[in-house]
């Protein structure tokens, strides 16, 4: 017997909630805001957008189909199913937050503040959502299959981005590694604030910054292309480390090797410091395309 579909949405709290769980009471919360000149009236605006727009993707889902509902702090420890349709409301962000825990599921993203966010992963209105899910389950709806970064340290430790990951040291120390890219001879000794490795989703956010600080050439890849840009920020010119390998391309079947020799670097992903990995002198991080996609809703 084929179980009917499960949606599973994905929300956080809102900047009201927080305020709220921090300060007791919505006076509390309003005079903290006025010191800062701010007032609740925003907060508490946005707060409904979102729920009004929870609402409208609950009521939404057919009542024969199952459900599920997570926030993203649990994000980590949920249960996802191979056929689950993943419901993200919220910003951007938190669909590659919900990403590195998918495996082949498909995600539609709900912007609940249509011209407040970026949209370039939240697409769609509240309003469409029983149309979209009802898309999904036919198969008749196209669907964005987007790269994502692997990062593998080499006890077989592993971690999965959207966006970008951030290769560096846990405080603001410099990180020092032997670097060895795609098609080059040596490895390069490097001491700088660390590198970052971004997909073509990532590439219209920190990369881009770094990009433009540098005054490089368009290189890096679009939303549908299977390769990684990936640039070192910072590298420091010294007797004993260099900066010649500071940015370039990452293909299909390529990675970039970082062999640590800090006491210690991390590695984490689409910003999420808390779900990281850690890595000791000596040891080696291969960065490269994971053979994870995700298959965003267009």
């Amino acid at each position: 017997m084929t179980l009917v579909p499960r949606v599973v949405v994905v929300h956080r709290h809102t900047e009201l909630d927080g305020l709220l769980a921090r300060h007791g009471t919505r006076g509390q919360a309003e005079f903290f805001l006025r010191t800062r000149g701010r007032n609740l009236a925003d907060a508490q605006d946005r707060h409904d957008a979102q729920e009004e727009a929870l609402r409208r993707v609950r009521a939404a889902i057919p009542v024969d189909w199952r459900r599920g509902d997570v926030e993203r702090e649990d994000l980590y420890r949920f249960g996802f199913e191979a056929d689950d349709v993943c419901v993200v409301v919220g910003q951007d962000g938190l669909v590659a937050n919900t990403a590195k825990y998918l495996d082949g599921q498909s995600v539609i993203g709900i912007d609940p503040e249509p011209g407040q966010n970026p949209g370039v992963l939240v697409t769609h209105r509240a309003v469409a959502t029983g149309r979209l899910l009802r898309a999904v389950a036919a198969g008749t709806i196209a669907v964005q299959q987007r790269a994502m970064v692997r990062a593998t340290l080499d006890d077989g430790q592993s971690l999965d981005a959207l966006n970008e990951v951030f290769v560096g040291h846990p405080s603001h120390q410099s990180a020092r590694y032997r670097i060895t890219v795609p098609d080059a001879r040596e490895p390069e000794r490097q001491s700088s604030s660390g590198l970052i490795v971004a997909s073509g989703t990532g590439s219209t956010g920190w990369a881009t910054s770094i990009q433009r600080e540098r005054n490089l050439p368009p290189a890096l890849p679009g939303i549908r292309d299977g390769f990684l840009a990936w640039f070192v920020r910072e590298a420091w010119p010294s007797p004993t480390t260099g900066t010649v390998s500071t940015d370039g391309l990452i293909g299909a079947g390529e990675a970039l090797s970082v062999l640590v020799e800090s006491d210690t670097l991390v590695v984490f992903g689409d910003g999420l410091e808390a779900d990281r990995l850690t890595a000791t002198w000596g040891q080696t991080i291969a960065v490269g395309v994971s053979p994870r996609t995700l298959r965003l809703v267009g």
